[in-house]
């Protein structure tokens, strides 16, 4: 059977139904959003649709205001069909897929599963999101075909965001449905899937659940403070910054509290479920609850945020006198030691080898978690593999409890657990008495220990994934430096990677592209730019324009952004293919760079924008002379164009720093072309890359021919000035904001030139370098970057 999901039906528009309707919504297939006619309406209401709808009405008008932001665009949600439950269920009728989010109670979801087999089509697949009742419960009762294509879907929350979707099939589950939603999962939705056993909780919720309520537990029997414990249980260990109370704050107490109770409820047989219990956090848990103290949803919780002085600062829960108080700066010597070492393993090694607070935390909350991943993966996955992918790709942690295991040394570290008290469970000592002393191998292709038949089992390659890791491990580096290097990626393509901090642009990934440029004319057929960072590139490294400025060396700066300039020029019209390939952050700098190629392949949640203006700059590697290519130039090829309309569009765009939120408004606002690929799987970003560079290389694709820039001249800067007068002249904008201002628009209008004008693009380049090396003059600029750099946040002066 040949499966194809072109219409989706999901039942139940609360948070996790309508967040899974905008995600898809987001790639483009419609969604059918159903939920309950509300029960408490007058005799006259029940004739009227809207008041019929009113809950999924309310509710989708929630997940569309919803923060950080459910739809990647406002107009994807048109793709969003709402009804209720009484009058249009039968639009679930040509569904291929139907979704069951519906209130966490068994007799409901049995009721709908045969409402659905009376309607759904032959081969329609339907699953659940439940992650507390068991999935092969759900569809008892139902037919043998029904059966065959049900099972369960687990996203979480949001979905847009988090990467995990667990896919739990049951005994009756056809093994090509399973398939085909895997393959769904990972291409279309662009998640990493897992594929669980049909236990409570499946795998993600469950680790944390148990992982999470021992650390809770710990931290206050050993009298560690709300900050102490937060500062120990981030990116030192290899979680995000959200730590451990941070991120209790954000899931919300309450939810934390019915999952634990639920859990403690269904895992009788589970030996380590007495932390579940609530009275294991004293008074502290039930106390914040009764005083609705349920994290950020409530306002306060662990942390609560303070006006002091006109700003805004977050205190901490004392645990002891139950009041908030400002959070101290923690300081360990044992992260303090640690805290700049990239390499996870290197870093943790290191730190536990500390007799400190904070290592002795750390390792208390590793060894438990190392125990219990042991105990409880036999129950809830098919291989151990499962489980470190359900924290990375689940909880945002860097590596999962097996994988740091094998970081640390499986024999050594069972051993100190062994003797600070904890279990290594006994297929852990069977597989080290077998002579194995590690969950992973990686001979000829990565696999992992598989404790059912006791030897290891290759992993599945995702053919369409690239890792630089990979390539640099099989000696495919060709060109390096400090911040950038060069892989060869086979087939004839070559990997221009940033790897500085952030990604920020410097001399050397300068230098590099020069580099890559140069091979790419003798060695290579085509050039991919990309990396498998957090961020694709967070703009230019403002510590060492600012130190060359301050210094005076503004002949050396001139030189670096002509450089600059050169590089991003030459790239956009090299002589073969060049693909861009963005993701994450792609700010200022990075910009200029994701625009520097023939055409771009993006991860859908990429964050676009030219925001120098923040720190009292302009963009100044090509990104004005791009913004009016793109923007203006189209527009005023027709005859008798009005150049104002699109000119303040770009002058706006860079004067307020715009970003786009997602690939489709980086796609509005220009910095993507409407022939770039956009993916939802940021995995496959690189591989996509490749192809298309290939592709390109197949067809005898042509470089971009070098186009003039329309310059409007002296009128249309005088009308762009006179915008920034009345922003000034009604206290909208300091002197600074007009001064940057002004000189954006000196930039994109042609300067000096007294009318319209096709210009050459140098002419535009130049214009910029000149504006931001005047602007870096100021003291004013300065100011704003040495701000930037010490807070994160823009500075107004």
């Amino acid at each position: 059977m040949n499966y194809r999901i072109d219409k989706v039906g999901i039942v139940g528009a609360g948070t996790m139904g309508g967040g899974i309707a905008a995600h898809l919504a987001n790639i483009g297939i419609p969604v059918v959003l159903l939920d309950i006619v509300p029960p408490d309406l007058s005799e006259a209401d029940r004739q009227k649709p809207a008041a019929r709808n009113r809950i999924v009405n309310t509710l989708y008008d929630r997940m569309v205001k919803a923060r950080p932001a459910n739809l990647a665009r406002a107009d994807r949600g048109d793709l969003i069909t709402l009804g209720n439950l009484e009058d249009d269920f039968d639009k679930l009728a040509d569904c291929d897929w139907i979704v069951e989010v519906i209130v966490e109670q068994l007799e409901p979801k049995q009721a709908l599963m045969a409402r659905l087999e009376a309607i759904r089509k032959p081969n329609a697949i339907v699953s659940s999101n439940t992650s507390g009742i068991p999935i092969g419960q759900i569809a008892a009762g139902r037919s043998a075909e029904f059966r065959a294509h049900f099972l369960g879907t687990h996203f979480f929350n949001p979905p847009r965001y988090l990467k995990l979707l667990e896919i739990i099939p049951t005994d009756d589950t056809a093994p090509e449905v399973t398939e085909f939603m895997k393959r769904f999962g990972s291409e279309v939705l662009g998640k990493g899937v897992v594929v669980c056993k049909d236990t409570p909780n499946f795998i993600g919720n469950r680790f944390f659940a148990v992982a999470s309520s021992y650390g809770l537990e710990h931290a206050l029997e050993q009298g560690y403070s709300i900050a102490e414990v937060d500062a120990i249980t981030g990116p030192v260990i290899g979680r995000p910054k959200t730590a451990t109370f941070r991120l209790l704050d954000l899931v919300g107490l309450d939810v934390m509290a019915h999952v634990n109770k639920n859990l403690y409820a269904a895992v009788p047989q589970d030996a380590y479920r007495e932390v579940l219990r609530p009275e294991r956090t004293g008074a502290l848990m039930e106390t914040m609850i009764g005083n609705k103290w349920l994290g950020n949803k409530s306002g306060q919780g662990f942390y609560k945020q303070e006006r002091v002085n006109g700003g805004k600062e977050f205190w901490a829960l004392n645990p002891g006198s139950m009041a908030y108080e400002p959070a101290p700066k923690i300081r360990f010597e044992s992260v303090g030691a640690v805290r700049n070492v990239e390499n996870l393993g290197e870093r943790l090694r290191k730190l536990l080898q500390f007799d400190d607070r904070a290592a002795n935390y750390a390792r208390d909350l590793l060894y438990y978690g190392f125990a219990y991943a042991a105990y409880v993966t036999p129950e809830i996955a098919y291989r151990l593999s499962d489980v470190d992918n359900a924290m990375r790709w689940g909880f945002g942690h860097e590596a999962g409890p097996f994988e740091m295991w094998d970081m640390l040394g499986v024999r050594e570290t069972a051993e100190k657990m062994e003797a600070a008290g904890f279990e290594v469970a006994p297929w852990v000592k069977e597989m080290l008495a077998g002579g194995h002393d590690c969950f992973y191998k990686s001979n000829g292709g990565r696999s992992d220990y598989d404790f059912e038949t006791k030897r290891y089992r290759p992993l599945e390659r995702d053919q369409n994934v690239i890792l630089v890791s990979d390539l640099r491990a099989a000696g495919k580096t060709v060109e390096r430096n400090s911040s950038a290097s060069l892989h060869d990626m086979g087939d004839g393509v070559a990997l221009f990677e940033f790897h500085a901090k952030m990604n920020a642009i410097d001399q050397d990934i300068i230098d590099m592209a020069f580099k890559a440029l140069e091979r790419l004319d003798s060695d290579f057929d085509a050039l991919v730019i990309g990396n498998n960072g957090e961020h694709f590139c967070a703009g230019a490294n403002l510590f060492a324009v600012g130190v060359a400025a301050a210094q005076g060396q503004f002949d050396a700066l001139d030189k670096m952004i002509k450089m600059l300039q050169t590089a991003t020029f030459n790239l956009r019209h090299a002589p073969k293919p060049v693909v861009t390939a963005p993701h994450g952050m792609a700010l200022g700098g990075g910009v200029e760079m994701a625009m520097a190629g023939w055409e771009a392949v993006a991860d859908h949640e990429s964050y676009m924008g030219l925001v120098e203006f923040g720190v009292g700059l302009l963009p100044a590697g090509g990104g004005c002379k791009e913004t009016l290519r793109r923007k203006v130039n189209p527009v005023m090829r027709a005859a008798n164009a009005d150049v104002l309309p699109p000119l303040q569009e770009a002058f706006e765009q860079i004067a307020m720093a715009k970003v786009g939120a997602s690939a489709w408004e980086a796609r509005a606002l220009g910095y993507l072309s409407p022939q770039d690929t956009i993916v939802m799987n940021s995995d496959h970003r690189l591989a996509r890359a490749k192809q298309r560079a290939l592709q390109l290389v197949a067809a005898g694709a042509r470089p971009p021919e070098v186009e003039k820039i329309y310059a409007a001249g002296r009128d249309a800067l005088y009308a762009l000035k006179l915008g920034v007068k009345s922003l000034l002249w009604g206290n909208f904008a300091s002197e600074h904001d007009a001064k940057i201002a002004g000189k954006i628009a000196h930039v994109l209008t042609g300067g000096d030139i007294s009318a319209p004008a096709w210009v050459d693009p140098w002419y535009i380049l130049d214009l910029e370098r000149e504006a931001f090396l005047s602007l870096l003059g100021e003291e004013k600029t300065r100011e704003r970057m040495m701000h930037m750099l010490q807070t994160g946040k823009p500075l107004r002066n």
